[in-house]
């Protein structure tokens, strides 16, 4: 169990929660959301120990896997070790007996190796090379890289490794923060498998819905400057969230009509002979004077693409004998691809396998070392890249109205606030220098000039990227709505099921074009491997 005693955390004048009392009890997994910025970090922190809180205390249990992101610090050791860190006092015994056994053998010696012997038995020791391989695995990690130091795999790998070692031990709690992240869809699958049995408290926060629905038996969610537990998964809670708000506004819809009535009889009888009953009016009107709603911090961005002021031909592109390498490993060989006006196009993979790659030579950014990329008639590309800098250089000076005006000098003022306030940059946040930008918020920006600006054809590589829940939900409405093409490259399963009706899958045999949906696509495979 993991209890939360009078929690607070300001920052200035800004209260992210206040006086939060509340326990998250073994057996129940648990999903930590709010929008970003709302100081979901900042709680995870605070329960790891990493970060202090303004008022309150935290009690945890003895064994906690926390999920840790410095790959820095573990670069010279090897793989399995690394998991095996995971259990501290197994680690430590395992280290401590190891050096033991290198200097001159005496009865204080021996009979200290003797207790961590017993230490290793009590920590299942004998079978933790075992155990972390079979972590490793299923994070899509070799055996024969689990002999290999850190610093010898992909970066995105070696984070795969940290989240095996916050698993390992049978930890009693387990926080993880954003565990999907550098993971690929066959190992979230495997994930989520592993925590839908583990038994004991997890505290979770991801960007992926599918992840948090498929996962979690209780949502806290931070709102209202306090922790608001909800039964249920995410769209649970999305569900009785916004019922309770619908109640809440409600009542002070019904106690205004009231007091209304009340008013009006007051105001015929208060000089009268009705005193007392105007007297008793006037009370009950204190009693039912509303309390003010505390302001939601649910923010839905509205994205909606222009509909193609010029339709494009039937064939959108035509990619023939494509091929594409570096540093003499050919990454994509000989592909050949047509792409139909109207598709909606899903793109999955592992990382590493050419996705942005392919995305980037479509998007004609990235010349193809072979072959070629026949653009189809009227076709007018719209490109979100995987990595924001490529379209918006944070120069200094330049705010997000001025960015998005460079974009379409001829836009009316008015049509730039328009999509400005759609993807949250209300007020003076349309004037926010964009080198101040976080991840989301250039996100946003991006997304808002691909609404501003006319395209038939849209190229997105990993757009839910550093976006929030309800923007990735708002993402899928918009691309689904479009009536124009959309290829679009995410390991968010929730996007790519809603938005695509055909996959491109870089597996490990090669690509392959299918004709459906992300399920169906998946359903075909997990058949075909029987």
């Amino acid at each position: 169990m993991i209890v939360l005693d009078k929690i607070s955390k300001s920052f200035g004048a800004r209260t992210l929660f206040e006086n939060v009392t509340i326990a998250f009890n073994e057996g129940n997994r648990y999903g930590l959301t709010g929008p970003n910025g709302s100081g979901k970090s900042t709680l995870m922190k605070i329960i790891m120990g990493e970060e202090d809180p303004t008022t309150g205390t935290i009690s945890l249990p003895d064994k906690v896997g926390i999920l840790k992101q410095d790959i820095e610090h573990y670069k010279d050791y090897n793989v399995i070790d690394v998991v095996i860190m995971g259990n501290k006092r197994l680690a430590e015994a395992l280290k401590e007996r190891d050096s033991l056994y290198e200097v001159e053998m005496t009865d204080e010696v021996g009979m200290r190796l003797g207790e961590l012997e017993g230490i290793i038995g009590e920590e299942n020791g004998y079978m933790a090379e075992s155990d972390a391989e079979v972590l490793l695995a299923g994070m899509g990690i070799q055996e024969t890289e689990a002999r290999m130091k850190m610093k010898e795999i992909p970066t995105d790998m070696q984070f795969r490794v940290l989240l095996c070692q916050s698993l390992f031990g049978n930890p009693e709690a387990l926080l993880l923060d954003e565990p999907t992240n550098h993971l690929d869809m066959e190992s979230i699958g495997w994930l989520e498998d592993f925590l839908f049995h583990y038994r004991g408290t997890l505290i979770v926060t991801s960007h992926d819905r599918h992840f948090l629905n498929s996962v979690t038996t209780h949502i806290a969610d931070i709102d209202y400057e306090t922790i608001i537990l909800y039964p249920g998964n995410y769209d649970a809670m999305i569900e009785a969230k916004m019922a309770s708000r619908d109640r809440a506004q409600q009542d002070v819809k019904n106690k205004e009509k009231r007091i209304s009535q009340l008013r009006e009889f007051v105001a015929r009888f208060a000089a009268g002979t009705r005193a007392s009953q105007v007297q008793s009016r006037l009370r009950e009107i204190d009693r039912l004077q509303p309390q003010e709603l505390k302001a939601s911090n649910i923010q839905r961005p509205y994205i909606r693409f222009q509909t193609p002021e010029k339709p494009s031909g039937k064939i959108v592109i035509n990619a023939k004998s494509l091929s594409k390498g570096y540093d003499g490993r050919e990454v994509i060989k000989k592909l050949n691809l047509e792409i139909h006006k109207g598709d909606k196009i899903g793109v999955i993979g592992n990382n590493g396998r050419g996705k942005t790659t392919l995305l980037k030579m479509l998007a004609r950014v990235l010349q193809e070392d072979a072959g070629m990329v026949e653009v189809g008639h009227q076709v007018e590309i719209g490109y979100f890249p995987q990595n924001h800098q490529e379209v918006v250089v944070k120069k200094e000076g330049v705010n997000c109205f001025d960015w998005l005006k460079e974009r379409k000098k001829d836009a009316y003022d008015q049509d730039i606030r328009s999509v400005m306030g759609k993807m949250l940059f209300g007020g003076d946040e349309a004037f926010k220098k964009i080198q101040t930008l976080s991840g989301g918020e250039t996100a946003r920006l991006i997304l808002a000039n691909l609404m501003l600006v006319n395209h038939n054809f849209l190229v997105m590589d990993e757009p839910n990227n550093h976006l929030d829940l309800e923007a990735v939900s708002a993402l899928a409405w918009g691309l689904n709505d479009y009536k124009g093409t959309v290829i679009v490259a995410s390991h968010d399963r929730s996007l790519i099921e809603e938005v695509a009706k055909k996959i491109i899958a870089f597996e490990e045999d090669g690509i392959h074009v299918y004709e459906g949906t992300l399920t169906e696509y998946r359903a075909m495979r997990a058949a075909a491997k029987k």
